[in-house]
């Protein structure tokens, strides 16, 4: 870490000594349009991504802890995504199913709904990628759902001698006991998706296109590194990212206390 600080500060391409250039890669990254494009598309990742996926991981864990049986076996298997979700196998079958002859599109042919290009259209490649990342829910399902098995079935009972039906039970006694577990989860997953790299690299050829639609910063920083060997200016934006994602963290732990709830 204090080697890529101190290259930060640097013109370094790996083949030469590093040289010394002061703040000289900051006042570059304020004129750099496709580093305040990547800054676009990666925080339009984060902001629909996350909500999405930590929404349907607790939904889905809600359902299981209903007391279903085969609890195990379902556990197992919406756990899957998580595990082969980053791979780059599934990120090239996301781009076959996206893509105009994909299994998408023959799916919306079947009801006449003309498809198309997905992961080729600026409009729509983003989304895509999006839809992946949700996909992969297990991880923050397993986690809400051991803190929903640890909430004590008496609360319920008493809610529901009460008349208390299903949403008020949710709202009143599932939801802010389960908040230190939504806090948790939220935090690694905005830092999971600052970093999200393969199903970008991947789905986009490696380019962030199309028209730099999924040009995502880990994508951007990568190709400044290792694709034109500008090492300094990547070093400088990785710790750029160090600072957006700690700032992200902070403000997390800040606004936690006004809805995180903890029984002391």
């Amino acid at each position: 870490m204090l080697a890529s600080l101190y290259l930060s500060f640097t013109d370094y391409n790996l083949l030469q000594p590093a040289e010394w250039i002061g703040v000289e890669n900051l006042s570059r990254m304020l004129g750099d349009e496709r580093l305040h494009q990547s800054l676009k598309v990666t925080l339009v990742y984060v902001a629909l991504g996350v909500p999405l996926q930590l929404g349907l991981a607790l939904a889905i864990a809600v359902l299981l802890n209903t007391g279903m049986r085969g609890l195990a076996f379902y556990r197992s298997v919406l756990y899957l995504p998580s595990l082969l979700g980053g791979s780059v196998a599934v990120a090239i079958l996301w781009r076959q199913m996206f893509g105009t002859e994909g299994l998408v599109n023959r799916l919306l042919a079947y009801f006449g709904i003309e498809g198309i290009g997905w992961v080729s259209d600026p409009r729509t490649a983003l989304y895509s990628i999006v839809g992946l990342h949700v996909w992969t829910f297990g991880a923050p399902m397993i986690i809400f759902l051991a803190g929903l098995r640890q909430i004590p079935s008496s609360y319920y009972e008493a809610a529901q001698v009460d008349g208390a039906g299903r949403w008020k039970l949710f709202r009143h006694i599932t939801f802010p006991l389960i908040t230190p577990i939504i806090f948790f989860n939220l935090v690694l997953q905005i830092i999971s998706a600052f970093q999200a790299f393969t199903q970008a690299f991947i789905v986009s050829g490696g380019t962030g296109g199309p028209s730099d639609s999924t040009l995502f910063y880990t994508l951007y920083l990568y190709d400044k590194g290792f694709g034109e060997f500008d090492m300094g200016y990547a070093s400088a934006l990785a710790w750029l990212l160090l600072i957006i994602i700690g700032a992200f963290t902070a403000v997390n732990f800040y606004a936690a206390r006004f809805w995180v709830h903890y029984e002391n």
